[in-house]
C-alpha cells in the first residue's frame, strides 16, 4: 500500500540523505540502538501505518525492522521532508507479546 513511499525513504537512506531529530538521537541512546539499526529497520522493513499530524498535516510513516544483528525488532517514525530527506522522528523497540528483548544485551 505504501510501496512508492517506502521506496522513496530507502534510497534516501542509501544516499545517507536522512535526519535524526534530538527526540529519535534521545530514544536510540536510551534503547543501546546505533544509526545502522535504524537504517537497517528501514531499508529491510515495512510500513505498518500513515499518520497524519493534526497541527501541521504532515503525513509520517510507522516503519517496523529488524536491528542489524536481527536480534531485535524496532519501530521508526519518520516522514519525508520537502527536501527529499528522511526525518527520524522517534525510534523504539515496541512491545510486541510474547517476545522478550533481553535488557541486559542493551
Amino acid at each position: 500500500m505504501f510501496e512508492a513511499v517506502l521506496k522513496r525513504m530507502r534510497d534516501a537512506v542509501r544516499q545517507n540523505r536522512h535526519v535524526v531529530t534530538v527526540h529519535a538521537r534521545k530514544e536510540m541512546n536510551e534503547d543501546a540502538l546505533s544509526i545502522f539499526d535504524v537504517e537497517s529497520a528501514i531499508l529491510r522493513g515495512s510500513i505498518l501505518e500513515r499518520q497524519r499530524d493534526p497541527v501541521t498535516g504532515e503525513r509520517k510513516y510507522r516503519i517496523r525492522g529488524e536491528t542489524v544483528d536481527s536480534t531485535n525488532q524496532v519501530e521508526v517514525i519518520a516522514k519525508i521532508s520537502p527536501t527529499g530527506k528522511v526525518v527520524i522522528i522517534t525510534v523504539y523497540m515496541p512491545y510486541i507479546p510474547g517476545i522478550e528483548v533481553n535488557e541486559d544485551e542493551m
